[in-house]
């Protein structure tokens, strides 16, 4: 079996002797337990998943800490926040003491909101997605075709259990997606919940429009609001934001709607083969989430805080994704084609000419194989976008 090795393995080493808590999130089944199982054997690990367990450190935090009270891995840690004062307090006593607890959790939501209020100044956050390009590269599981690494998707048990997407995202959505969502939020009606988490799907890379998107789903505008929270709060979707930083109101200012994994995005559509995903409309919209969705995983996995965008204005001209680096800007256009055209550098060139930021890089990220510089910007391979 390939060994599969997680690249923030590194930045959780180095940030273990200089702070007392670290915490690792992420969407369920990303490998998150399994890593820290690695990272850490001499660790205890006690899930809070446990009743037991979970009801000791609900109804006795101060007897339950005192029992672990070194080297421990909490896992599942949004089943019991009010556990994050408690540690404060205790980390608090032995300010020399570092990495001593571990804490893991699922959700975005309820555990951040704590910790920012109970623990901060003494935890380093860390987020574990699915396998990102670079690490399916190095183990040798990296699809040849963009099409059929973008429907099988990015999880670990895809690889490490041989399972097949369809059997493995039919079980994600029924047992975590829909349980994460209606504990977070009262779902009452989960078949229009499935619709919405459709109609989310059918919506992937495009503008978003909250108030059409409640409409179609035959919903509130606020419980549209709020379940899309719910969403990105259990890591299924996130929003990209357009910059507009010294631009005029011209510029779009709505946020885009993406997928962390596209091998689930591919299923909520029923979308299960490479041919027919060539000839679908979503085709150019699946292959950009796919590389916006890898510049996240990269960015978090390699733990640099870098502020992505993407750029439009109101005559239709774009840049895909946008890197304020400071004092400069890398801009990148996005094709599901292997095939290069000059004119396909013009939104990027239309940019540069109105930019107040100086471009640092500039590039074409593209579904064929092919790397070259060209006095447009450079031409980027899928699978190369990662090292680029």
């Amino acid at each position: 079996m390939n060994v599969i090795n997680r690249h923030i393995y590194k930045a959780i080493r180095e940030y273990q002797g200089k702070y007392p808590i670290l915490v690792l999130t992420g969407p369920r089944q990303s490998g998150k337990t399994t890593l820290l199982k690695k990272l850490f054997p001499d660790y205890r690990y006690v899930s809070l998943e446990n009743p037991d367990v979970r009801d000791f450190a609900l109804k006795d935090p101060n007897g339950f800490l005192a029992e672990y009270n070194d080297q421990m891995i909490f896992d599942e840690v949004q089943q019991a926040p009010a556990l994050f004062s408690y540690l404060q307090t205790l980390v608090d006593s032995r300010p020399d003491r570092m990495g001593g607890f571990i804490l893991s959790g699922s959700q975005n939501f309820h555990p951040m909101e704590r910790i920012t209020q109970s623990l901060a100044g003494r935890v380093a956050l860390f987020k574990l997605f699915p396998l990102d390009i670079q690490e399916l590269k190095e183990a040798n599981l990296l699809a040849v075709d963009p099409f059929d690494q973008l429907i099988h998707g990015f999880y670990p048990a895809l690889y490490d259990r041989k399972i097949s997407p369809g059997v493995f995202y039919s079980n994600y959505v029924q047992t975590y997606v829909n349980r994460d969502v209606t504990e977070l939020m009262n779902v009452k009606d989960l078949r229009q919940f499935q619709n919405f988490l459709s109609l989310c799907a059918s919506r992937a890379g495009q503008l978003l429009n909250l108030s059409a998107l409640a409409n179609e789903a035959g919903i509130s505008q606020p419980t549209a609001k709020s379940w899309l929270s719910a969403l990105e709060s259990s890591y299924i979707t996130f929003r990209l934001y357009p910059f507009h930083k010294n631009f005029s109101k011209r510029v779009v200012k709505t946020p885009k709607l993406y997928f962390y994994d596209t091998g689930l995005l591919a299923f909520l559509l029923k979308i299960k083969n490479r041919e027919t995903l060539l000839t679908h409309p979503v085709k150019g919209a699946l292959f950009e989430n796919m590389v916006i969705a890898e510049f996240h995983k990269q960015m978090h996995h390699g733990y640099r805080d870098e502020s992505p965008w993407f750029w439009r204005d109101n005559h239709g001209d774009e840049v895909d994704l946008l890197l304020d680096q400071g004092l400069s800007l890398d801009i990148f256009e996005i094709k599901a084609s292997e095939t290069i055209l000059t004119k396909n550098f013009d939104g990027l060139a239309k940019f540069e000419g109105i930019s107040d930021n100086p471009i640092s890089k500039k590039g074409l990220i593209h579904a064929g194989d092919l790397n070259q510089k060209r006095s447009h910007g450079q031409v980027i391979s899928w699978k190369d976008f990662p090292e680029f």
